[in-house]
């Protein structure tokens, strides 16, 4: 096998193990901050172009959707969201919440996020809810 060959195979196998090596890796936090990781979901709130979801539907939603999936605590604020609709070729602007989770670090939180966006697509027939993870550095 050519020398090219070989160190291309290499890159191609080492590659992939040193992103998720670093992935996997905790970042550094400073007393009495501790590493845990945080995600936020992006729920708007349009259906359609109306505004859909109400402040009681969401707050409905919040109680028997999200508080009971992770009851130690989170945050919810109002945004303003847009994106891009494909399909109409168009920017779409429209009012949002983002619910901030800290999450308490057990195996089954990327499955509670998963199935809370899913209810929330179904509830409110939206297209997509955002869910963004990321590391940092918590006290409480």
């Amino acid at each position: 096998m050519p020398r090219q060959i070989r160190h291309l195979l290499a890159a191609i196998v080492v590659l992939p193990l040193l992103v998720i090596s670093a992935a996997a890796q905790p970042i550094a936090c400073s007393a009495p901050l501790k590493p845990q990781q945080v995600a936020e979901l992006l729920l708007g709130r349009k259906i359609g172009d109306r505004l859909g979801v109400s402040e009681t539907q969401f707050l409905n939603f919040l109680d028997r959707e999200i508080t009971p999936r992770f009851p130690d605590g989170l945050t919810v604020y109002d945004a303003r969201g847009q994106w891009r609709d494909q399909e109409r070729n168009r920017t779409v602007r429209e009012p949002s919440k983002v619910v901030m989770i800290v999450l308490p670090g057990k195996p089954e939180d990327m499955t509670r996020l998963t199935e809370i966006a899913e209810a929330y697509k179904k509830r409110f027939k939206q297209q997509s809810v955002g869910i963004v993870l990321r590391p940092a550095c918590v006290s409480f």
